[in-house]
C-alpha cells in the first residue's frame, strides 16, 4: 500500500482546506516546491498534488509550479484540479507528470476519459469525491444524483490506473477514513482503489491495511502529515509490511 503526502495548491502556495471549502483553509507551506522535496525526503514514493484553483476556475492554473515539483524529484507525482481537456492531459503526461486524475470531466464528459484511457494506458486515475454516497463535481461546489459506484461501473472496461476515492465530509477534518464505504467501493466494482479523507494517526493507516488484499492501492494524506498527528516515515514502513 502507498502513502501518498498530499500537496494542495491554491494562489501558489501549499494549503489544505477544511471539506473543500476555499473559505476554510490553512498555509502550510509558501515554496510548494520546497514542500515537495520535504516530502520526498522523508521517504514518500508518490506526492499527490491538486491545483485547487484549476479545481473551481475548470482549467490547470498552477501548472508552472506543479511541472517544476515533477521535474525536481525523482519520485512520480499524480495530478489533478482543473483537468478538463484531452490537451490538458497531454501536456501534463508529456512534462513529466507520471498520472493525471480526471474527476469532473469524467461525469461531465465521459468521452474524454474514454480517450485519454485508450491513449495513455495506466496513466489515467478517476477522481471520485463523494458526498453522501453520490458524487460531487466542480470543485466539490456541486453534488449530483450519480451514486459513486455507478460512475465507476460506467468505466470498468478503461485501463484506469486508479480511482480516487475522497469522502468529502472528511476530508481535512482529521475524523478518520470511511473504510466501509471504501471496501464496498471495492468490492461492488473491482477497481483499484486509493482512498482519501479523514486520515489522522498511525491507526487509520492500521484500519486500511486489510483492504490492500482486496485492491487498495494507496491512501492519501494532508493535513496529518502537515500538523504532525502523523509520521510519514512511521506510515511508509507500516503500509510496506508483507
Amino acid at each position: 500500500m502507498v502513502i501518498f503526502p498530499a500537496i494542495d495548491l491554491k494562489d501558489g502556495v501549499c494549503v489544505r482546506l477544511m471539506q473543500g471549502d476555499p473559505d476554510r483553509a490553512t498555509i502550510y507551506g509558501k515554496d510548494p516546491v520546497a514542500v515537495a522535496r520535504h516530502w520526498e525526503a522523508e521517504g514518500a514514493e508518490w506526492l499527490h498534488l491538486v491545483d485547487l484553483d484549476g479545481a473551481f476556475t475548470k482549467r490547470p492554473v498552477n501548472e508552472p509550479i506543479i511541472l517544476e515539483i515533477a521535474r525536481s524529484l525523482s519520485i512520480p507525482v499524480q495530478v489533478g484540479g482543473g483537468i478538463r481537456t484531452l490537451e490538458n492531459v497531454e501536456r501534463y503526461l508529456t512534462s513529466g507528470v507520471a498520472r493525471v486524475i480526471i474527476g469532473t470531466a469524467a461525469l461531465r464528459q465521459p468521452e474524454m476519459i474514454e480517450e485519454a484511457c485508450v491513449r495513455y494506458p495506466g496513466r489515467i486515475a478517476l477522481g471520485l469525491d463523494a458526498r453522501d454516497g453520490n458524487v460531487a463535481v466542480e470543485g466539490w461546489k456541486e453534488s449530483t444524483q450519480t451514486d459513486a459506484v455507478t460512475l465507476v461501473l460506467r468505466f470498468k472496461n478503461l485501463e484506469l490506473a486508479a480511482v480516487i476515492y475522497t469522502d468529502i465530509q472528511r476530508d481535512g477534518m482529521q475524523t478518520g477514513v470511511n473504510i466501509e464505504a471504501t471496501r464496498r467501493l471495492i468490492e461492488q466494482t473491482g477497481a483499484p482503489v486509493i482512498a482519501s479523507g479523514g486520515v489522522s494517526t498511525i491507526e487509520d493507516i492500521e484500519r486500511l491495511l486489510p483492504l490492500a488484499s482486496i485492491g487498495l492501492l494507496g491512501v492519501i494524506t494532508g493535513r496529518a502529515i502537515y500538523e504532525g498527528t502523523l509520521d510519514l516515515r512511521e506510515a511508509i514502513s507500516l503500509a510496506r509490511r508483507p
